[in-house]
């Protein structure tokens, strides 16, 4: 009974996203491909251990079991090392500039800074997205003025403040609220080492769930909107931040369609980074998404910091001209038609 009960929560967690609702309880199935990939396993495990003489009912929920697994070690494969990579990777003394990239949620109300800064100071990143920072946190990331004297600073106390911290010169930085008015997304220019400029976007959307948006349709317009821009863009972009959806989702699996960036993740591993204190539930919500023009050197989840999520890290090679990186397949003319409706209905729910 326990064996049958445990399959059938596999089955039924794996068809839910099929649904196209965009309610938070079901979208959230998106996220435990690999716990109920291992379940399943597990509950394959057993059943062959037992024996395969089993009642019609029994034999067809293993049978629904087993396409389950495969269905769910599918979604996941690209994002292990077992895959082709979509980036190319590089090396440090290659003839590109070298960006070295943190983004960390570090949790509105964690007070052990001087854990994330001593990361911060072993890592060396040229340029630091912090997300929840409260104005507490602004005024600890002050001790890194003088290494990072280009920034932008927009604190708030509702969880999704925003810190950017850059070596590099920025170009005409701005705070924008695409869908939701307390919701921040930090756009700007960034001057390299030998004048070269590419776009850099911060995210952090809200997510759904109970106590939170109760679909994901803004999470999905402020991915879909980013995209929209990235498109239109005539320089390079890097996209970092927590954007609160795993990289296997329907919605981030669109914005890349829309917005041709590339996921270094493919083919390098998860990188899961949210929750730090449960390894058994851990998710890659913190992303990096880039153009053509970049090529990995390096990718890793930095140390615990007292939040919720890990530091991550990525180290790009910027190559001015385009490299061979395999390309994204392109939105269909109904994904597009998807992604202008989120957008419309986004922007409704807030008038």
């Amino acid at each position: 009974m326990a064996w049958s009960a445990a399959a059938l929560i596999v089955v039924v967690s794996t068809v839910l996203p099929f649904i196209r609702s965009k309610d938070w309880w079901i979208r959230w199935f998106d996220f435990p491909r690999l716990q109920l990939l291992a379940l399943g396993m597990v509950l394959l495990g057993l059943q062959l251990f037992w024996g395969l003489r089993m009642s019609r009912l029994r034999a067809a929920l293993l049978s629904m079991l087993l396409l389950s697994i495969g269905y769910q070690a599918y979604r996941i494969f690209p994002y292990t090392p077992l895959s082709g990579v979509q980036v190319k990777s590089a090396s440090e003394d290659g003839n590109g500039v070298v960006i070295r990239l943190v983004t960390a949620n570090v949790l509105m109300h964690n007070r052990r800074a001087e854990k994330y800064l001593q990361i911060l100071k072993e890592a060396k990143p040229d340029i630091i997205l912090t997300t929840e920072a409260d104005q507490w946190w602004a005024d600890q990331m002050n001790t890194l003025d003088p290494s990072y004297p280009y920034k932008v600073k927009y604190p708030l106390s509702n969880t999704y403040g925003m810190i950017l911290q850059s070596r590099f010169s920025l170009i005409e930085p701005s705070v924008q609220f695409l869908i939701e008015p307390m919701v921040p997304s930090i756009y700007s220019g960034i001057r390299l080492p030998g004048g070269h400029v590419f776009h850099f976007i911060g995210l952090h959307p809200r997510p759904p769930g109970p106590t939170e948006n109760k679909d994901t349709t803004e999470r999905d317009a402020e991915l879909i909107v980013t995209g929209n821009f990235v498109e239109r863009s005539k320089l390079p972009v890097v996209v970092l931040g927590d954007l609160n959806d795993v990289a296997w989702s329907h919605t981030t699996t669109l914005f890349q369609k829309i917005s041709g960036l590339l996921d270094p993740r493919i083919g390098r591993g998860m990188f899961n980074t949210y929750h730090a204190d449960y390894f058994f539930i851990r998710f890659p919500l913190d992303h990096i998404f880039h153009s053509a023009h970049f090529e990995v050197i390096e990718m890793r989840r930095l140390a615990h910091i007292g939040s919720d999520h890990f530091p991550f890290y990525t180290a790009l090679s910027f190559k001015p001209r385009k490299g061979s990186s395999e390309q994204p397949v392109e939105a269909k003319p109904g994904e597009r038609e998807e992604a202008a409706d989120t957008v419309e209905k986004a922007f409704e729910k807030k008038r």
